[in-house]
């Protein structure tokens, strides 16, 4: 399956449900794969984002209905960055293609 990351900031409405309930950031991941993706990873940062969520899905579409989904709630609003292996970066760079 194609490999995502998935930047998120909480909102101000976020940011006071994850203070009032710390655990609702476990919920959200049931959600997440009810679309079908898969949690590779998670991150909280410090910086410009609140947090990294390394997702594997099917398809951008399907991406893309997620971070709808997740930031018609108000509490958060997600960046979502398509992403490829270093390995399959490197093959197709090797490939002669036309351009």
């Amino acid at each position: 399956m194609p490999t995502y990351l998935m930047l998120a900031n909480l909102t101000d409405e976020g940011r006071r449900v994850v203070k009032d309930d710390p655990d609702r950031l476990r919920e959200i991941n049931k959600e997440v794969e009810f679309f079908g993706v898969k949690i590779v990873a998670q991150y909280a940062l410090l910086g410009p984002h609140d947090f990294v969520n390394i997702i594997e899905a099917p398809s951008d579409e399907v991406v893309a209905k997620l971070a709808i989904h997740l930031s018609a709630r108000g509490t958060l609003s997600p960046t979502t960055l398509p992403a490829m292996t270093l390995e399959s970066l490197i093959a197709t760079l090797k490939k002669k293609s036309g351009f």
